[in-house]
C-alpha cells in the first residue's frame, strides 16, 4: 500500500472541495446556513492531513519492524522513526531527489524501497559505499580488504518463525563512526548460494563460493546487510540498493507492540523505548 500516495489523493479531494466551496459555491449561501456535510468535513480534515503529509514526506516518517532480519538491534514489532531529509530532500509520492544534503554512511541503518518490488520497504544496514569491495567469508566481514573487527558479546535468543526458540551468537561491530551489534547463527552457511537471484543488475561484480561471497559495489548504489546475518534478505541475494531508492535514516525506537509476547519483552526491557538506533 502507498500511503504516500493515499495521502496525497485525500490532500487533493478535500482541499479541491474546500477550495471550489471558497471560490463559488459560498457565494450562493444565504448567511449563517449550515455548510454541506462534504465541505464541513472537508474543512475540517484538509489542514490535518496537509500536516500529516508534509510532516510525512519531509521531515519524519514511522515504520514498523516486521522481521527479526536485523536483531538484535531492532526487534519485531519496534515502532521507529525514519529521518526523511538526512540523505536530501525528495518529491513525495515519486520519491525523487530535488536537494542532496548528505550521503548514507557505512554502517547507517537504511529504509529503502525493495529494489525487486518498489512498492516495499526494507531495513538494513549500509556494509558498502559505492566503489567498495564487500567480502564475507566464512563470516567475517571485510570492506577494501580491511577486515570488520568483531568481538563477542555473547547470546541472544529470540522466538524465530513457527516457535522456535533460536539461540545467536552476538559480535560487537564497528562500521564507520556506528558501533552495533550483529549476530550470527550456528550451522547457517555465510551465503545460501541456491537462493542467490540470477538477474539482479550488476551481478557480475559479485562472486560466490559455499564459503561467502565477494562483490563491488557499483557508482550510485549500496550494499545492505541485515545485522541477524544468517537470518536476513539482502544485498547478497538480491543486489544493490540504488540511490534513487533511498527512504531514510533509521534513528530512533519509540516504541514496541507486536502481539502479547513481545510486549512483555518490551516491557521488560524499558529502555529500548525512547532509545536512539546505532
Amino acid at each position: 500500500m502507498n500511503f504516500a500516495l493515499i495521502l496525497f489523493l485525500a490532500l487533493l479531494i478535500t482541499g479541491g472541495i474546500w477550495l471550489i466551496d471558497r471560490l463559488f459555491l459560498a457565494r450562493r449561501r444565504a448567511a449563517g446556513a449550515k455548510l454541506p456535510i462534504l465541505v464541513d468535513y472537508s474543512k475540517s480534515f484538509f489542514p490535518v492531513i496537509l500536516i500529516v503529509f508534509l510532516l510525512r514526506s519531509f521531515l519524519v516518517e514511522p515504520f514498523k519492524i516486521p522481521s527479526g532480519s536485523m536483531l538484535p538491534t531492532l526487534l519485531v514489532g519496534d515502532f521507529i522513526l525514519v529521518n526523511k531529509y538526512t540523505y536530501g530532500i525528495r518529491l513525495p509520492v515519486i520519491n525523487k531527489k530535488v536537494l542532496d544534503l548528505n550521503r548514507p554512511a557505512r554502517g547507517d541503518v537504511m529504509v529503502f524501497r525493495f529494489p525487486m518490488d518498489p512498492s516495499m520497504d526494507y531495513i538494513k544496514r549500509v556494509v558498502g559505499l559505492p566503489g567498495d569491495v564487500v567480502e564475507y567469508v566464512d563470516k567475517r566481514l571485510s570492506i577494501n580488504g580491511e577486515p570488520v573487527t568483531m568481538r563477542p558479546k555473547g547470546r541472544f535468543e529470540y522466538m524465530g518463525q513457527g516457535l522456535n526458540f533460536v539461540r545467536g551468537d552476538t559480535w560487537s561491530e564497528k562500521l564507520g563512526t556506528h558501533n552495533h551489534t550483529a549476530m550470527t547463527l550456528a550451522g547457517e552457511p555465510p551465503v545460501r548460494v541456491y537462493e542467490v537471484a540470477g538477474n539482479f543488475p550488476y551481478r557480475d561484480h559479485c562472486s560466490y563460493s559455499e564459503s561467502g561471497f565477494r562483490c563491488t559495489v557499483p557508482a550510485g548504489h549500496y550494499f545492505m546487510l541485515g545485522d541477524n546475518r544468517d537470518a536476513s534478505n539482502d544485498s547478497r541475494y538480491w543486489g544493490f540498493v540504488p540511490d534513487e531508492n533511498i527512504v531514510g535514516r533509521a534513528f530512533f525506537i519509540w516504541w514496541n507492540f507486536d502481539d502479547f509476547l513481545h510486549m512483555l519483552s518490551t516491557l521488560s526491557r524499558p529502555e529500548r523505548i525512547g532509545s536512539s538506533i546505532d
